[in-house]
């Protein structure tokens, strides 16, 4: 009832979310008061989540007395005005007393703490003020007003956070995007990835900073494991690997964990020097057997292979594994943030014992959910097997949400990039992204971009009997539906003549298409409203060959779409019970065409690939774990 009578003419968002809050949350012992603090909110007296508490807090203690109006606006901040130069100085305050504990932390610095001081200096400031990064001003070209020129900020997204020198205020993307290639396994590695993996970064609009490799470091990751045995935290192992799989299950240590530190040092370099055959050794890191993690049961760290390395050459016959190399690779480049699936999760506990084993600076790992989308698979294990067993043409083949794939399918780099920033990114492992969504994206980019022409295949003819036979008018088709309007290169020319082509390929979409034959209209894209008057019929008195219509030359404006549910094209013709009178037809549809070719003209040839969703399902049989085993 108080909300009603207060907000007749309706109220800022804001200010909704305060009355809404007194509605559900105020005092109930002190309901006697409610109608003053409402209209102290309306006017906009009372402005703040942290006001409407203070209010609540003083109003819990008055209870149903007389209100003292000078102590409830001494108590919520009434009148307090606070700039953005007075919330910007209490912030700059508190980052210099907490200067040295921010930088010592670094990305572990909470920052609830910190907002919670601004709170003490500035009580009635507005929290999204305190939260708020500045974007750098954009200046306007009064020379370019015409022609719209995209900003800085669009051009590059990371200018919105502060200088280098000024990182330990807020958690940064650093400018310096290093593109590194895990090369740990010789026998897996191949050119033709990183090159297509270069190539197609690089399409998409990224240029690393530096591009490295894993096996740039290898002679700093052998030094290190040789001082990770002096330490006392790796050793010598000779189990197979059945042994190793067994005792890790039943967490029991390996007969050699515990030998003298001299011991497994010879080895190790016995296993550089190849004086052990392949399979006989490997050094494990001394990590913790009896942990509820799996990953901390002495991940191994080396291995033997005598195979050359293509980046690398025969330098080396021990390799490090992913394990061992990504956390230290990661502290040798100085990486603020290492980011992976949720998968890896478990192998934090790993990445962080081994650098602080060695002593190495940590980035901080940060984990979310894989990006899921309905009718396909992601996963780069499954989509390995529907490429080498030949399901699919390769990696790029269209229906793959590959890059490659995509590409070929016709998606553009900046409809990708805009896909992402639109799902963002969530610690939910179950998230299910529907394809749907990503086509609304890519429809988003290609209506502004992408040239179109009206395609008919399986041809069905269509003869308009009202129109002479030598006639033919030239209709204005639009290139891309973004187009605008008033441009004339916008537009290109359609014929529309005497003999017509529609869709037709004789099965159940055929059936809907006769819907339209029923003594109704439909509309010809960018052209006339069509009546069938007359289907003809093969000898068979079943196949359809041939259909005659009229047109009606008063009209070709296609209706709004507020007026009317038009479909876009004949495969989408369901039962509509509502129509539209256009000129003297009753249309109820909206079709492609193609006109005849003129005589002595040959008609343009081109090849059409249609692609369907990979799967039928949203997630099948097929797409589970099982069946990928």
């Amino acid at each position: 009832m108080y909300l009603k009578y207060f907000c007749t003419d309706g109220c800022e968002r804001s200010t909704g979310n305060l009355l809404y809050t007194v509605a559900t949350k105020f005092p109930a012992n002190a309901l006697a008061h409610r109608p003053t603090l409402l209209t102290y909110i309306v006017s906009s007296k009372i402005k703040t989540p942290a006001q409407l508490e203070a209010a609540f807090a003083f109003l819990t203690v008055t209870g149903s007395e007389d209100l003292d109006i000078s102590k409830l606006e001494e108590a919520c901040g009434v009148g307090v005005e606070v700039s953005e130069e007075d919330v910007e100085h209490a912030v700059n305050g508190v980052f210099e007393e907490k200067e040295s504990a921010i930088k010592e932390q670094r990305y572990r610095t909470n920052v609830g703490d910190l907002i919670a001081h601004v709170r003490k200096k500035q009580p009635w400031a507005d929290p999204k003020t305190v939260k708020k990064k500045e974007k750098p001003v954009k200046v306007e070209d009064k020379s370019t007003t015409e022609e719209q020129i995209p900003s800085e900020e669009e051009l590059n997204p990371y200018l919105i956070f502060p200088a280098p020198e000024e990182n330990y205020k807020v958690y940064t993307v650093a400018d310096e995007r290093y593109c590194r290639y895990d090369d740990t396994n010789p026998e897996a590695e191949k050119k033709e990835y990183i090159d297509h993996i270069e190539e197609i970064v690089s399409w998409m609009g990224w240029k690393p900073f530096k591009i490295t490799y894993t096996s740039d470091y290898f002679q700093e990751l052998f030094d290190l494991a040789v001082e990770l045995i002096r330490r006392g935290h790796a050793y010598v192992d000779h189990q197979t690997g059945d042994e190793i799989k067994e005792y890790r299950e039943k967490k029991m240590n390996s007969p050699w964990r515990e030998r003298p530190i001299s011991e497994p040092l010879k080895l190790f370099y016995d296993m550089k020097h190849g004086m052990i055959e392949e399979g006989k050794a490997t050094l494990r890191m001394k990590q913790d057997m009896q942990s509820d993690n799996f990953n901390m049961f002495d991940l191994i760290a080396y291995r033997i292979k005598f195979t050359p390395h293509p980046h690398a050459g025969d330098k080396w016959c021990i390799y490090p594994s992913y394990d061992y190399v990504h956390c230290i690779v990661d502290s040798l480049e100085n990486i603020t943030h290492s980011l992976c699936t949720l998968e890896f999760e478990t192998r934090r506990a790993s990445y962080y014992w081994l650098l602080d084993a060695l002593g190495l600076y940590q980035p901080y790992v940060w984990e979310y959910s894989r990006l899921n989308i309905t009718n396909t698979v992601m996963s780069k294990r499954k989509l390995n097997r529907l490429v080498t067993e030949n399901y699919v043409d390769g990696w790029d083949d269209p229906r793959l949400m590959t890059l490659a794939g995509l590409r070929c399918r016709g998606v553009t780099s900046t409809a990708i990039n805009s896909i992402v920033r639109g799902i963002g990114i969530t610690r939910s492992d179950g998230s299910m992204t529907h394809l749907e969504r990503l086509e609304y994206h890519v429809r988003e980019e290609l209506n502004k971009t992408a040239s179109r022409a009206m395609v008919v295949l399986h041809p069905l003819k269509v003869v308009i009997t009202n129109l002479e036979p030598s006639s033919v008018i030239d209709l204005d088709a639009k290139k891309w539906p973004d187009a605008p309007v008033d441009d004339a290169s916008s537009y290109y020319k359609v014929d529309f003549s005497l003999s017509l082509y529609w869709y037709s390929d004789g099965n159940e979409r055929f059936k809907r298409l006769l819907w339209a034959c029923s003594g109704k209209a439909v509309l010809l894209r960018y052209a006339f409203p069509v009546k069938c008057t007359e289907v003809v019929l093969s000898d068979d008195k079943k196949t359809v060959i041939e259909i005659h219509a009229e047109y009606d030359p008063d009209k070709k404006t296609k209706p709004k779409a507020n007026q009317v549910f038009l479909m876009s094209c004949i495969f989408n013709v369901t039962a509509i019970s509502v129509s539209l009178c256009l000129g003297n037809f009753v249309v109820q549809g909206v079709l492609h065409w193609v006109a005849e070719p003129s005589p002595g003209v040959d008609p343009l040839k081109v090849e059409v690939r249609l692609f369907d969703k990979l799967f039928r399902s949203e997630v099948g049989d097929f797409i589970s774990d099982r069946c990928f085993k």
